[in-house]
């Protein structure tokens, strides 16, 4: 019997979010979107003005049998850097927020539990700035975003930025990955 739970993260681009969510053991579905905000079903185009409050955000099905939402989480955060206020790389502005939405207090728990125990080890170099914040709606992006990677494989910002996280992905959690 399958556990399914459901994820809503932001770490930038949702392009590079879904495309490291994708091939991971247990996941049976990732849509990209925009959650954290006021505007009910906006466009990309209003999103990326800014003035929406939403972030970028993938909505990850997934069954807790094969994954736990914490190995989720901690893909998440080797994948993005969750040290950069709204900005990842040259993706720039609010909307490109590192942000968990929780969906429940247990997510919350573990959420800060991970970021507490990362801050712990020092992985990173700076202090976390992800927002862990309660879920509150998610809006599908348009159809031209979903899948985004593996329809524009040769496209140059999937070549640049999305290539190298799926081959950190690859190098990294081999053994969370769905076999080819």
């Amino acid at each position: 019997m399958k556990m399914l739970e459901t994820a809503t993260l932001g770490g930038g681009c949702f392009w590079c979010v879904e495309a490291v969510m994708l091939p991971l053991r247990g996941v049976e579905r990732v849509v990209s979107g925009f959650s954290g905000g006021h505007v009910k079903n906006p466009s990309y185009r209003e999103v990326c003005t800014g003035r929406t409050g939403h972030a970028e955000v993938v909505q990850v099905t997934f069954d807790a049998e094969q994954i736990s939402y914490a190995d989720v989480l901690h893909v998440f955060f080797a994948t993005h850097d969750p040290t950069s206020l709204n900005r990842q790389g040259a993706d720039v502005g609010e909307h490109y927020r590192s942000v968990i939405l929780t969906h429940d207090d247990a997510q919350r728990e573990t959420a800060e539990a991970v970021i507490a125990e990362l801050e712990a080890d020092r992985v990173f170099d700076r202090p976390i700035v992800t927002q862990v914040v309660p879920f509150e709606a998610f809006y599908p992006a348009e159809a031209y975003h979903q899948d985004y990677f593996a329809n524009n494989p040769a496209q140059p910002y999937c070549q640049a930025v999305i290539a190298p996280k799926v081959a950190k992905l690859r190098k990294h959690y081999l053994d969370k990955l769905t076999p080819a």
